[in-house]
This record gives C-alpha cells, sequence and structure tokens, in this order.
C-alpha cells in the first residue's frame, strides 16, 4: 500500500508520525471515509465539503483547497493496486509541545491511505444483518467526524461480542444513529429517520438516501424517533460509506418486521445500485 503522508506518497511501512502529534496525544483531528469504485470516487465533493464543516467545528485551518484534495486523491488512487477503495483521509492539529490548549503555531499533519473496498456479504443483502441497540453515552458534537472515537468503538464492541453487525443508539429514549452509520426506519411505507444535529454524524450515504427518496417519490420524513418506533419498525436501515444501504432485520435478537429485508429497502437499493451506476460507471465490488 502506498500511503501519502505530509506530501511525500510512501510505502505505508515507512510512514512515521511524531509521538507529540496532537492526532495520536489528543484526537485532535478529523477524517474522511471516500468510497471508491473502479478507481473512480464517490461523491468525492461532498466528502471533502463534510470535512471542511469538521475543520471548521474545531478551529483547524484546511491546509488544501477542494481542488487540492481533489488532486491528492487521484494521484493516490493511480498509486494503489486495485479497483475498490476505501480512500482514507485525516487531517491533525500537527505536532506541538503536550498542553491541552492549542498551540499557537502548528502545521497540520496531512494523512491519506487506501483500504480495499469490499461490499456486503451477498448473505447480508438476501437475508438482511443483525443489530444491538445501547445507550448513547458519547459526546454532544457527533456532527464533527473526529478522530476521537473511542465511544464508538466501545459502541461497536458490543456488537462484536453479540454477533451483529451494528450498535444502535439511544439518547433518553430517542433514536440517534450507530457506531459507525446513519440509521433509517421504515414504517406504513414512510421512511424516517431522525433530523441532522449535533448528536449524529451527518453522512453522504445518507444524504444520497434522501435524495433518491425524493427524486423516485417515496414518501420520507426527518423527525425525532423514539425507542418504541425503532422497535416496532416495519424495516431499519442503517447508512454508510462501506455499508451503503443495509437492512437490519433483527434487532436485539428479535425479528424487524417480517425478518427479512422489506419492499422499501429493496426498491431504495435499486436506485441506490442504479445511481452509483450512473455517477461511476460501473457495478459494486462484489462480496
Amino acid at each position: 500500500m502506498i500511503c501519502f503522508l505530509n506530501g511525500d506518497y510512501l510505502p505505508i511501512e515507512q510512514a512515521r508520525i511524531s509521538p507529540l502529534d496532537r492526532g495520536f496525544i489528543f484526537g485532535d483531528g478529523v477524517y474522511e471515509v471516500i468510497p471508491v469504485y473502479a478507481r473512480r470516487p464517490f461523491r468525492m465533493v461532498e466528502h471533502l465539503q463534510r470535512m471542511q464543516r469538521s475543520m471548521d467545528r474545531i478551529g483547524l485551518a484546511n491546509p488544501h483547497s477542494i481542488e487540492k484534495w481533489e488532486a491528492l486523491c487521484m494521484e493516490l488512487i493511480a498509486r494503489n493496486e486495485g479497483e475498490n477503495h476505501g480512500l482514507y483521509i485525516q487531517v491533525s492539529r500537527g505536532v506541538a509541545p503536550r498542553d491541552h490548549a492549542f498551540p499557537k503555531e502548528s502545521t497540520p499533519t496531512v494523512f491519506m491511505m487506501c483500504n480495499p473496498l469490499r461490499a456486503a456479504p451477498a448473505h447480508w443483502r438476501a437475508e438482511g444483518a443483525a443489530a444491538i441497540t445501547a445507550r448513547d453515552e458519547r459526546w454532544l458534537n457527533n456532527d464533527i467526524k473526529s478522530t476521537a472515537l473511542l465511544g464508538n468503538v466501545l459502541a461497536r464492541q458490543k456488537s462484536v461480542e453479540a454477533g451483529a453487525v451494528e450498535t444502535i443508539l439511544l439518547r433518553e429514549g430517542m433514536l440517534t444513529e450507530a457506531s459507525s452509520s446513519n440509521v433509517l426506519i421504515v414504517r406504513d411505507g414512510l421512511i424516517l429517520s431522525p433530523p441532522k444535529s449535533n448528536l449524529l454524524l451527518p453522512g453522504t450515504t445518507f444524504d444520497v438516501v434522501i435524495e433518491l427518496a425524493r427524486r423516485h417519490g417515496m414518501a420520507h420524513e426527518l423527525r425525532p424517533i423514539t425507542e418504541a418506533e425503532l422497535r416496532s419498525a416495519d424495516e431499519i436501515w442503517v447508512t454508510s460509506a462501506t455499508k451503503e444501504v443495509l437492512a437490519i432485520t433483527r434487532l436485539d435478537d428479535q425479528p424487524v418486521g417480517e425478518g427479512k429485508p422489506g419492499p422499501v429497502w429493496r426498491r431504495m437499493d435499486r436506485h441506490y445500485q442504479d445511481y452509483k451506476r450512473e455517477v461511476t460507471g460501473c457495478e459494486a465490488p462484489q462480496a
């Protein structure tokens, strides 16, 4: 794997950062993951715009314009083998003496790498996947795509130990998101999801789903969702750059709806795959 670190393209085994980097010491940085199909980034500008919003939220100056980021990303893709990648970008506040306060002067550390992007297993698409619920114990700024992900890591580990693919999070009886996904539900044919707020990350895949719902006349509404509505939903979906739109068919070991991917999900999945081909000109990677 060839990575990018502070202006250099080099084998990832040779990449080195200082132990005083604030990304390492404090998790003081932001990141993005851009799916790449047949060497074509999917919604790259939207991902980079979200990274800019995260930087703005933490007072971190963006070292590059969107045009420069696009050029760096395309060069990194060209230098790596394989057709489908999860292109990871991380920007930290840089190296400085350890002090909680922002350093008066620092140069951001910029790191990028291409991980293999693999499709969801075929049986997930055919049968759906399992999730569990947990209390959302994270901080109150989850709209920042921060590298400080310990709360998400602990939540995801709960689902790993339960043999599930995701942990859906609840705060004071209301749905927020999942450990690494946005969450939508379907009730009586209506697609529902919590509105964007500081309690959840504004997902780029989620945005595609909402755009497609509007384009194809699929009824949808963004509003607060109670735990009771989640548990009695006809369908539950999770969305992310790597999961795309995944049907959850068991929640806390109980069937969701009829216990199989529902008709609204099947329709949305077709629209999503068609849109992806429209944008990138290629099929999804196969499991």
